[in-house]
């Protein structure tokens, strides 16, 4: 193959077959096609686009250059989560546990955080002991004994993802709507998914910063994943304030434990719910999203979820007694500082990327991908828009690893929320559904 024809074509804003999409990613895993080659294919791509076919060839092209979960027959469907990322976003390590309560199979393959995200492994490895590391058969494995797994990708799932994804983050080609179509699905078409629900953020902590931008990647996700016989659904959400009250690895398992005992933050739990219920519908499970709702409730009333996540962790090397141990302590930060406001009101903004900052400057996020990470440390009682306050009342609490460090985080909460002094509306959490 002439890679040097492939790129001319593609920065022409030529459409590519099959067979040219198929070798270069094929190539890519091989390793014949160099990083320059492969950088300025990205480029073009980011500049010129895909059309839907050539999206659909990349996307299994990917999927095909490493192994496919097979699974044995079992009435349970086989359903996943994703989401796009953002601030205090702790919904997979809910609902994952819930699913599997309701009778799904969740092989969930996630990530690591970047910058001001938080990644779902970041936030399990909190948890002492626990491997986020499993083969594909130990992966199918426990998904048919208890119902879930949480993991990363292994070395031999999606290979190209792995590759390209590398070159596109020191690129400046991440955001492309194909290349992120292709990114995600490749990963989750290993899974052998019957359905599949997305959380695509908006606004000033996510990735997609317009509600237009949002529906315009949930769309190709959606369509791409209904090509492929997964059926997909898409959650537009807000993501300008964090989501729970949370944000840091440890603070957000703990809000984890809290809510799966029935007292975890509204927005987090209408989302659960609503993601759980999508699930549901789409299996043929529920024959409407009321009777869906009502199921998966009732489920999180009961202890069983609790009990799905502790079996998850003691499958994976945790340390359940330890954990137990670690959700009664206030924190595990040797420094906590409240941040206090002297006035009275109601909250009228909270700032996600300024919080997210926060916590990334404590230690709790990577400026890069080999940055380490503290655990401990983040905010927790975070304040949410539309809420009234006293004077004195607490907006947020600091765990951090230093008096100095704890300073200027308070010090940077300062401009992260504002408040009036008339009640404030505030607009719902999920924006829209795209199916």
């Amino acid at each position: 193959m002439n890679f040097v024809d492939l790129i001319e074509a593609k920065r022409e804003g030529r459409k590519l077959d099959d067979a040219q999409i198929r070798a270069l990613v094929e190539a890519c895993v091989e390793n014949t096609i160099p990083d320059y080659q492969l950088a300025a294919f990205l480029m073009a791509v980011f500049f010129q686009g895909m059309e839907r076919d050539e999206s659909r060839a990349l996307t299994l092209a990917m999927r095909d250059t490493g192994r496919v979960l097979e699974w044995p027959d079992d009435e349970r469907p086989i359903v996943d989560k994703h989401s796009t990322g953002g601030v205090g976003d702790k919904v997979s390590l809910v609902l994952s546990p819930v699913l599997a309560c309701l009778g799904f199979r969740v092989p969930m393959i996630s990530g690591r955080g970047l910058g001001i995200t938080g990644g779902t492994l970041d936030k399990l490895e909190s948890i002492p002991g626990f491997n986020t590391v499993l083969e594909p058969d130990q992966l199918v494995a426990q998904v048919q004994d208890i119902g879930l797994a949480i993991v990363g990708q292994s070395e031999d799932m999606a290979p190209a993802d792995r590759r390209m994804y590398g070159l596109r983050d020191v690129t400046g080609t991440v955001p492309s709507i194909p290349l992120i179509t292709a990114s995600i699905l490749s990963k989750k078409l290993v899974e052998g998914l019957d359905a599949l629900v997305m959380d695509v953020k908006f606004g000033k902590a996510a990735f997609m910063k317009t509600q237009d931008d949002a529906r315009e990647l949930a769309r190709s996700i959606v369509d791409l994943s209904l090509e492929c016989d997964v059926n997909a659904r898409a959650f537009l959400t807000s993501m300008d304030a964090p989501l729970g009250a949370s944000a840091g690895n440890w603070l957000e398992v703990r809000e984890v434990a809290r809510c799966l005992k029935g007292y975890g933050p509204d927005d987090l739990q209408s989302l659960v719910v609503e993601m759980a219920a999508s699930l549901l519908v789409q299996t043929g499970q529920a024959p409407d999203s009321g009777k869906a709702r009502q199921r998966v409730l009732e489920v999180l009333a009961t202890d069983k979820p609790c009990q799905k996540l502790e079996a998850m962790i003691s499958a994976q090397g945790g340390d359940v007694d330890e954990f137990r141990k670690q959700l009664a302590e206030n924190s595990l930060a040797p420094v906590v500082r409240e941040y206090i406001v002297p006035d009275e009101g109601f909250i009228s903004r909270v700032d996600a990327l300024k919080l997210g900052e926060i916590v990334r400057d404590l230690g709790g996020g990577r400026l890069n991908k080999n940055t380490g990470i503290d655990h401990r440390v983040g905010l927790d009682q975070i304040a949410k828009p539309g809420e009234p306050f006293g004077v004195n009342s607490v907006f947020a609490r600091v765990h951090a690893r230093t008096d100095e460090d704890a300073e200027r985080a308070l010090a940077g909460l300062a401009d992260a929320f504002a408040f009036e002094a008339n009640p404030v509306d505030v607009p719902p959490l999920i924006a829209e559904i795209v199916e």
